[in-house]
């Protein structure tokens, strides 16, 4: 079954630009300049090949190269002399075409739906849709999100620059989904895979880490010390240090669904141990827990929760000294007690000066933010430009 909802969001917040950690080797450069151009052009707007030479220290011979090539692909187009230019030879301001072509993104993070969305280069969502999932693992997930990828490809109504997936699990830089127990994927090159399938490239990462991308960049998140809690059929965070996503040995940092917190007689986990945190703080665990109780029984309930979760937290928010966690997922569920709960526990555990600040709320965007990271995954991997 499929649900579909059209029309176009309102325009994001300002956009925030990752900071790169990576050196640029010679053979790179061509690319890395081209980046610089279409980065500068997407977060400062239209300017004239003079003011780009300036901004980016390269030469105005460079410049000109690389804004004809861009041209040459449509990415980037002449708007005519600046207004109120009066001196001097006339400047011709040069600007991206954000509006020339879309972008798919999908969020996996919901056990009983997958969720996707047509948008704009600025992330503005001018279409989207949802399908049951009806208990698909495996091989069988794998092609009905090629189905629904297709589907989404169909409805764009501007040539489609990538798709961007926010998959559970653990996701190497290549898009292979290592392990996704909820899934059942193990060594899954998803993202080979749909791109052979689709046409067009396909980029896989970790919904946390993507919903933290989405909500520094689309949301106006400060990502010198950001952690975002993608809470769905799993549970798994995404951080960003000094504006630079922490990604750990083997793609696997934020796993924070699998850190032991009921000792005794804990449910068992999707990864075959007992307690994880996974087990009482995803959705359908705190779905299960809340049935048929009176609304100061579920609060309660929840409350339990979040004070475990708080615990778990403890650790990492001191060890990284985070500014802000955000919850991303159903608001019903984590927005009252357990979130007030959560933060209690932090604060009462950790030092004043980290726990005192901490802003531990709801996700900005949502439970758009993975879809939101997802089309910044496409940015960067296509355009560099995130």
């Amino acid at each position: 079954m499929t649900t579909t909802v059209s029309g176009a969001a309102a325009p994001r917040r300002g956009l925030g630009a990752l900071r790169s950690n990576a050196k640029v080797l010679p053979e790179h450069a061509r690319a890395h300049n081209r980046s610089l151009v279409l980065r500068y052009l997407f977060h400062e707007g239209p300017t004239s090949r003079a003011d780009l030479a300036r901004a980016t220290s390269l030469t105005r011979v460079t410049i000109s190269d690389l804004v004809a090539a861009l041209m040459a692909e449509g990415l980037v187009e002449e708007l005519g002399i600046r207004p109120g230019q009066r001196v001097g030879k006339p400047a011709i301001l040069v600007g991206m075409r954000t509006d020339a072509f879309e972008i798919v993104s999908i969020d996996l993070t919901d056990g009983e739906v997958m969720r996707g969305a047509v948008s704009t280069l600025t992330g503005e969502f001018v279409h989207r849709e949802s399908l049951h999932i009806e208990g698909r693992t495996g091989a069988d997930m794998v092609d009905l999100l090629a189905r629904f990828a297709r589907g989404l490809i169909a409805q764009a109504g501007q040539p489609v620059i990538g798709v961007g997936i926010g998959s559970p699990g653990v996701v190497d830089d290549a898009g292979v989904v290592i392990q996704a127990p909820n899934r059942r994927w193990y060594d899954e090159p998803l993202g080979a895979q749909l791109t052979d399938r689709l046409g067009i490239p396909v980029h896989v990462a970790n919904d946390a880490n993507i919903a933290a991308l989405g909500e520094y960049t689309f949301g106006g998140a400060d990502g010198d010390g950001l952690m975002v809690v993608a809470i769905g059929e799993g549970v798994g965070a995404g951080i960003m240090l000094d504006g630079v996503p922490l990604r750990g040995r083997g793609s696997a940092a934020g796993e924070i669904g699998h850190i032991t917190v009921v000792e005794q007689d804990g449910a068992l986990c999707a990864c075959g141990r007992h307690g994880c945190l996974e087990t009482i703080l995803s959705v359908p665990s705190l779905r299960q827990r809340v049935d048929g109780l009176d609304a100061e029984a579920a609060e309660a309930a929840l409350a339990s929760v979040g004070a475990l979760f708080g615990a778990a937290l403890v650790p990492v928010i001191s060890t990284l000294n985070l500014a802000d966690v955000l919850l991303s997922g159903p608001a019903d569920l984590l927005g009252g007690a357990l979130r007030d709960a959560a933060l209690d526990v932090v604060q009462q555990r950790t030092l004043p000066a980290i726990g005192g600040g901490l802003r531990l709320e709801m996700a900005t965007l949502g439970e758009d933010d993975v879809l939101a990271g997802a089309a910044v995954l496409v940015l960067a991997n296509q355009l560099g430009v995130a």
